[in-house]
C-alpha cells in the first residue's frame, strides 16, 4: 500500500490493524469514531497539530517492511 495525505484512515486501519500506533502516537486516540475513519491524513494532521509529511513517511515505511 502507498500512503499518500490525501489517504483516507480508516483505508488504512482496514489494510492492516498495525497502522493504529502511528495515529495514537500523534495524539490520535478516536480511531475507531465514524468521523475519524472518514478523514483523510491531512485532515486529521491538521486538526491534531501534526505535520501530515511525517505520519505519511513513518506509514509508508511500515508497509514497505511488509
Amino acid at each position: 500500500m502507498k500512503v499518500t495525505k490525501e489517504a483516507i484512515i480508516g483505508d488504512i486501519l482496514d489494510a492492516d490493524i498495525g497502522t493504529a500506533s502511528f495515529f495514537q502516537e500523534i495524539g490520535m486516540h478516536c480511531l475507531g469514531c465514524p468521523a475519524s475513519r472518514g478523514e483523510s491524513i491531512e485532515e486529521a494532521c491538521d486538526v491534531h497539530g501534526t505535520d501530515p509529511d511525517i505520519l505519511v513517511e513513518k506509514l509508508n515505511d511500515f508497509f514497505a517492511k511488509k
